[in-house]
């Protein structure tokens, strides 16, 4: 049986041995900061206490060191934010001159007391960062400079011929690398458009899903001039029966663009 401790002692004895400090630190079991005084022997635990609010640079750091032990995923990521990164990762890939930074799941990981932990100050939550904490949080990591390249060089829309702004879907593989980015549009709106549209100062063409008046998609490509050429004859004779009051012209190349389809009657 151990002998009981005479504390008494080990103070007169060992005072310098001893310290008491204010600690924040994640608890993985409850899902939340815990904020307590600490006494200490020799760096063994003797008694804690909490002690209400945590010191808001403390929480900041312990949030932060959560995120590092839980991984991104506990993050609100918004669909804007994941296709804004995807942008950058694309971008970063096709003109490396650019010097857009690494914002993959790695390079978060490792750079996570730069970026994150200043959007954790004054939080003493996880769920206390919200989207908009987090999006700006990571959009802070390009200058204007870079972000006025990268809405210029890989934009969140395009204008097609038929006047409209589409919306183009960019991806990451589950290798890191960027995926093709994808322009998901009706075939009436591209009449008379001979070259697939790109980006990145002509760079990377588009993945064109072109769709039928239903908005499902008939085609993949990315040489839009070889579909007219070769596969807009076949596409036409078995669409224009089933959307008739849309218009589905033998030569394409001379027609109209449009996003319409005709009055009724």
């Amino acid at each position: 049986r151990a002998a009981p401790v005479d504390e008494a002692a080990l103070h007169r004895d060992f005072g310098d041995r001893f310290s008491e400090r204010d600690e924040t630190r994640w608890d993985a079991g409850r899902r939340a900061l815990v904020a307590e005084r600490v006494r200490r022997f020799a760096g063994i635990v003797l008694d804690s206490r909490p002690t209400g609010r945590p010191d808001p640079a403390a929480a900041a750091q312990a949030l932060t060191d959560a995120v590092r032990s839980l991984g991104l995923e506990v993050l609100p990521w918004s669909d804007a934010l994941g296709q804004w990164r995807a942008r950058v990762a694309g971008l970063r890939a096709w003109m490396p001159e650019l010097g857009l930074p690494d914002l993959g799941d790695d390079a978060l990981m490792a750079t996570l007391d730069h970026w994150l932990r200043p959007a954790f100050k004054g939080k003493s939550r996880l769920d206390a960062l919200g989207a908009d904490d987090l999006s700006n949080a990571l959009r802070a990591s390009l200058d204007w400079a870079l972000q006025q390249k990268l809405d210029a060089l890989a934009p969140v829309r395009i204008t097609v011929p038929s006047g409209q702004a589409r919306v183009i879907d960019y991806a990451i593989g589950d290798d890191g690398a960027p995926r093709p980015p994808v322009l998901a549009v009706k075939l009436q709106e591209l009449f008379g458009l001979a070259d697939t549209p790109r980006i990145a100062d002509g760079r990377v063409p588009l993945l064109l899903h072109l769709l039928s008046p239903a908005g499902r998609p008939l085609q993949v490509t990315a040489d839009l001039r070889s579909f007219w050429d070769r596969t807009w004859s076949e596409v036409r004779r078995e669409m224009k029966g089933r959307y008739p009051r849309h218009p589905w012209p033998e030569d394409p190349w001379n027609a109209v663009p449009t996003h319409r389809a005709r009055p009724r009657g």
